[in-house]
């Protein structure tokens, strides 16, 4: 059972805080406990129940994110050439539904790179792949965010500089 104040990764809405733990108010005869979550990145409220068979699980530690960015490079992308559109959005949402941080990666790199294949052949972006691309970028960047306290807007930018470094220590050791 989380706590009051626990940072939790809770379906596809993404990093929520506990603020209350307890009994519906106006529910009486319901002594079913719930959690009120607030999502970090967003403004609703949410109520689950404490038992829910909902996806919840506590969000990374700085240190379990740092090595989750270093693993990036080695996390391959998920080729899907020639899928049409449902067969697309069908393993995108697959993705998504696992919860796990290595398939959003997985699918971000995968999109990003069928981006940049596009932009060498004059096409832009599909609608479909930039939907699923934010959503799991929305799931990684604010865990991640969050974890490593820092401005969702700078988790980008950061993971692309560690990266670079990563590779720049790779490649040093490999020359000696």
């Amino acid at each position: 059972m989380y706590r009051v104040g626990d940072m939790v990764m809770y379906g596809s809405t993404g990093v929520c805080r506990v603020q209350r733990i307890g009994a519906l108010d106006g529910s009486p005869q319901d002594n079913t406990q719930y959690y009120m979550l607030a999502p970090v990145f967003d403004t609703e409220i949410i109520y689950t129940p404490v038992d829910t068979r909902a996806f919840m699980r506590p969000i990374l530690t700085k240190e379990q994110a740092e090595a989750l960015i270093a693993r990036i490079p080695d996390i391959p992308e998920d080729v899907c050439t020639g899928c049409d559109i449902k067969l697309l959005s069908e393993r995108y949402r697959a993705c998504l539904r696992t919860h796990d941080n290595d398939d959003l990666i997985r699918l971000i790199k995968s999109v990003y790179l069928k981006n940049e294949r596009a932009i060498h052949a004059g096409r832009h972006m599909g609608q479909i792949d930039q939907q699923y691309m934010k959503r799991a970028e929305k799931l990684l960047y604010g865990e991640l965010a969050v974890a490593l306290d820092m401005p969702f807007e700078q988790v980008q930018p950061y993971i692309k500089k560690r990266i670079r470094e990563i590779e720049k220590q790779k490649n040093a050791g490999a020359q000696r």
